[in-house]
């Protein structure tokens, strides 16, 4: 499993046919990825990473504080480019990516995760839908997380 994290402190948001389904007003933007060995472990390692990651500022200007500390939200949205391989030409092979039934379990799962073990709003997309995600990324702050590399 894969996520990447953006820091946000003004209002996020996700559209699908022009029409706003997902809004954060400060929190993190986070886009993920499910590859099929994916199992619930990943699930637990990844959500408990995002929750309690200390990135966002304290008074003395420090990444010191978590998603709980400044009250945070979540914007997640599901990415399977988040397994491009791109070794090979010039168009990328998405092999890895989970297949859509899956994924979309695992997804949810994570979501329902989250919402039950940490407490957190969280705002979603629709699975497998083009989506436009309108956000300014704090700092700019960015992490990558991933659940079979965990360095």
């Amino acid at each position: 499993m894969r996520a990447i994290l953006q820091r946000v402190l003004k209002p996020a948001c996700v559209r699908i046919d022009e029409q706003i389904n997902g809004k954060i007003n400060k929190g993190l933007v986070i886009f993920l990825g499910i590859e099929e060995t994916d199992t619930e472990e990943d699930i637990n390692w990844v959500s408990r990473k995002i929750c309690n990651m200390r990135i966002f500022n304290d008074s003395d200007a420090k990444m010191n504080l978590s998603l709980n500390d400044i009250d945070g939200e979540l914007l997640i949205i599901s990415q399977f480019t988040l397994y491009a391989s791109t070794k090979k030409g010039n168009r990328p092979s998405f092999i890895r990516s989970a297949k859509p039934d899956f994924a979309e379990k695992m997804y949810n799962m994570f979501i329902n995760h989250i919402e039950i073990e940490y407490k957190l709003k969280v705002e979603t997309g629709i699975f497998g839908a083009d989506m436009k995600v309108d956000f300014i990324n704090d700092g700019p702050v960015t992490i990558i997380l991933d659940s079979k590399n965990k360095e």
